[in-house]
Order: C-alpha cells, then sequence, then structure tokens
C-alpha cells in the first residue's frame, strides 16, 4: 500500500487499516519534525478523556479537548496552532502550521477568549522514531504519507473522519481503503 510520497516535517502519516498496534489504530500522525536523528508528530485522531482545564487549574476557561499525541512521554503536554498572528512563537512545519510557542501567552489568549479551540491542538505524549525506524515501518507498508490537505480537518473534532477523510484525498487508487472494516473479520 505503499505511496510515493516521501515522509518530511508538515506531512501526515496513515496509519494502514488493520495496524495491530494499538497505539496507532486509524491513525493520523502530523510529523513536526522529520530528520537525520528521527521523527517527532502527534497523533491527531485520538481524542482522550480530559480537558484542558482538568490539567491545567489555572486555565478555567479551557474546554479544549486534549488528544493521545502518542506512547511517548505521555505525561508531557504539547500543542500546534495556526495562530502566528496571535502567539508570535512557535516552530514553522508548513501549511501555516506551527509546533509549540510561548506557553504563557497562550495561557492569556485561552483565558481572554482571543484564541479558539480550532486554532489550537493540545496532545499528551507524542510520537516518535529513531533514525531508519519509520522508514522501515514505510517499507513494511504500515503507514502511507499525504500532504496535509487542508488545515480544517486537522483541527476538527471527528477522529474517525479524519483518518477516512485523509485516506480518500490520497486519491482513488487509496479511495476504497477507508471503507475496510476496523474488524477484518467483518469484511
Amino acid at each position: 500500500m505503499l505511496n510515493n510520497i516521501k515522509p518530511k516535517t508538515g506531512r501526515l502519516l496513515i496509519s494502514e487499516p488493520f495496524m495491530s498496534n494499538p497505539n496507532f489504530k486509524r491513525s493520523v500522525v502530523l510529523l513536526s519534525e522529520h530528520g537525520a536523528d528521527g521523527s517527532v508528530g502527534y497523533i491527531l485522531n485520538q481524542v482522550a478523556d480530559v480537558i484542558l482545564k482538568d490539567v491545567m487549574q489555572d486555565l478555567w476557561q479551557a474546554d479544549n479537548h486534549i488528544y493521545f499525541g502518542g506512547p511517548v512521554a505521555a505525561d508531557t503536554l504539547h500543542f500546534i496552532h495556526r495562530a502566528y498572528d496571535k502567539l508570535q512563537s512557535g516552530e514553522p512545519i508548513g501549511n501555516g502550521l506551527y509546533w509549540g510557542g510561548n506557553f504563557e501567552t497562550l495561557k492569556i489568549l485561552i483565558n481572554t477568549n482571543a484564541i479558539d479551540e480550532s486554532e489550537v491542538k493540545f496532545f499528551m505524549g507524542y510520537s516518535g522514531w529513531e533514525n531508519g525506524q519509520l522508514d522501515q515501518e514505510l517499507a513494511q507498508n504500515a503507514w502511507m504519507v499525504s500532504e496535509v490537505s487542508y488545515l480544517d480537518l486537522i483541527f476538527g473534532n471527528d477522529d474517525e473522519k479524519l483518518w477516512r477523510d485523509v485516506i480518500v484525498n490520497l486519491g482513488p487508487k487509496y479511495a476504497h481503503v477507508s471503507n475496510f472494516p476496523i474488524d477484518p473479520s467483518l469484511n
């Protein structure tokens, strides 16, 4: 199921439909870093059972969902955003997306309702691959790689729809994959 797009910062990894690793089942991962030292990314479509104000007491207005970013350092909080004009900070990862930034400024923006949930997404933990590990997983057809087609997909809250939409956006060669059942024995 390997496509010809190579991974790089700002691209998406889409798990194959029957991936056995439960951490990445039907996952879409945004790569925030990809280079000689390895790769870092965040699972965009696995919402956790907690909201931001539950873990950050000084964010009393923050009803933002927190997502499971990956199995690495699951006790850490990370964020991506598309609000550089408001935050004036963050590492560019392409397509108008930024990774991290000044958290104190972000807290003020959240508490004053000056930033919308559709502009920032929070993650507990992250996904990480050592140098060569992701290439090996790609060779085993565990992942497909895609460009970010439009930002509203990334900041939406429909987890299953995100996985399907990203696969459909890969083109007709892959669109049928989006209809595979979660349990292959139901096919």
